[in-house]
């Protein structure tokens, strides 16, 4: 490495500049323009009929649009605040990470609009993540508000990904292949991008149009393994089996296909081209890593700390990129996402370590419930508010990292990218 180089790691305005550049690269690599097109299918001799769901289904639909030659219609529903211009398809905001009577609506209007197709039609289905949420038809039976306040014990739960989707798809009319059954007998074609780890495509937006081989049953016990209480009325319908889910065996799916377009590793590779050319090594450590936040900053630091004594040998810095979607169990009442409890946690185990910089943040722009993507530290992060008498323990112990974060300016605000392949974490060793 040049001396130029090697003068810049020592500025720690270049070396913020440089991760968030990465992050943003991360983000840019499944933009919906850049990656929808190349997978759109055959226009049909019937209708087209576009649906979706999600924080990226309203800019997947303008994509679309712009590259679709023949009439087609529809309706998706994305986030408050992610919705953009288009002209054929309707777009309908509503609320995430807890549906709203705008999601409910939103999501009759789609079964609508797929009610009375032919074999000659073809439904494009978009879906990314956030569409559990967004997408949301209780079962007979259950009451929107009976779905609000599972989704909420689910989200604080600390479960994974997978194991909240699958409670979500068996207390749901559109979720886990369902939807896909409600076009029949039209061709399905659902183009997916991946916020899930291993991009499971039954976990992006808990599988609408993807059958489901879980059961009420698997549903219940992770219900029962989390303490999480259930209505009477909810508990009796999984009991029974009364809301399963669409198999694969059964007839109205059997054609339906689902196209992944953008995932979390060409995001983490396009980041990591980008550090190879400004001379830094990169090394992707996993696109789907997952536990409690905490844990894995823990975890890192340790690689972290190996890493660096080797240094002492080879002098060439380097970018460790990870991916996946990690979880917090939520303890205090703080500002939090799980992001910053990540950089908050690292920063505590590497304890001023020199050398070390890292940015983490979510490609969709909001970590947990704020309108902020993620954050950066750096060596001196707990000098610095050591100077303010903040406490980091007592920070991370009350899930209060967007409040810590903030206080020393080193929040990441992007607004909504419009996109999500779940968590981006990059870690300099200089």
């Amino acid at each position: 490495m040049g001396a130029g180089k090697v003068h810049e790691l020592n500025d720690p305005t270049w070396v913020k500049t440089f991760l968030v550049d990465l992050f943003k690269t991360a983000v840019d690599a499944a933009d919906p323009h850049l990656c929808l097109p190349h997978f759109l299918p055959e226009p049909p001799k019937g209708k087209t009929v576009v649906i979706g769901a999600g924080k990226a289904s309203a800019k997947m639909a303008q994509a679309l649009e712009n590259h679709w030659q023949d009439d087609l219609s529809g309706v998706v529903v994305t986030r408050y605040g992610h919705a953009v211009p288009t002209r054929q398809i309707d777009v309908i905001e509503a609320s995430h990470p807890v549906p709203d009577q705008a999601g409910l609506m939103a999501t009759r209007r789609i079964r609508e609009c797929v009610g009375n197709l032919s074999k000659d039609d073809l439904v494009i289905c978009l879906i990314s993540g956030g569409g559990s949420a967004l997408l949301v038809d209780p079962a007979p039976g259950i009451s929107l508000a009976d779905k609000q306040a599972i989704n909420q014990a689910l989200l604080k739960s600390g479960a994974p990904i997978d194991e909240m989707n699958c409670v979500r798809r068996h207390l749901s009319m559109v979720k886990g292949g369902k939807l896909a059954a409600l076009c029949h007998p039209a061709r399905v074609v659902s183009l997916l991008i991946s916020d899930v780890p291993n991009d499971q495509f039954l976990d992006i937006a808990s599988g609408p149009t993807v059958p489901d081989p879980t059961t009420c049953a698997d549903a219940l016990h992770i219900i029962e393994r989390y303490g999480i209480s259930l209505p009477d009325n909810v508990h009796n319908l999984l009991r029974y089996g009364e809301t399963e889910t669409i198999k694969p065996s059964d007839p109205r799916v059997q054609k339906a296909e689902a196209k992944l377009i953008a995932a979390p590793y060409m995001a983490l590779d396009a980041a990591a081209q980008k550090a190879r050319s400004a001379g830094i090594d990169a090394l992707i450590i996993g696109d789907s890593l997952e536990g409690e936040s905490s844990e894995l900053a823990r975890s890192m630091a340790k690689t972290v700390k190996h890493i660096a004594s080797r240094q002492n040998i080879n002098k060439r810095p380097c970018v460790l990129l990870s991916g996946g979607e990690t979880t917090v169990t939520v303890k205090g009442n703080g500002r939090g996402g799980r992001n910053v409890e990540f950089l908050l946690a690292l920063a505590i185990a590497l304890d001023g370590m020199s050398g070390i910089h890292a940015v983490a943040g979510d490609t969709d722009g909001i970590d947990g419930i704020e309108e902020i993507a993620g954050a950066y530290i750096s060596p001196d992060t707990l000098l610095r508010s050591s100077l303010r008498k903040m406490d980091p323990i007592t920070y991370l112990e009350n899930n209060d990292g967007h409040s810590f974060f903030e206080s020393l300016d080193d929040t990441i605000i992007t607004g909504p990218t419009l996109t999500n392949v779940n968590d981006f974490r990059a870690i300099l060793i200089s």
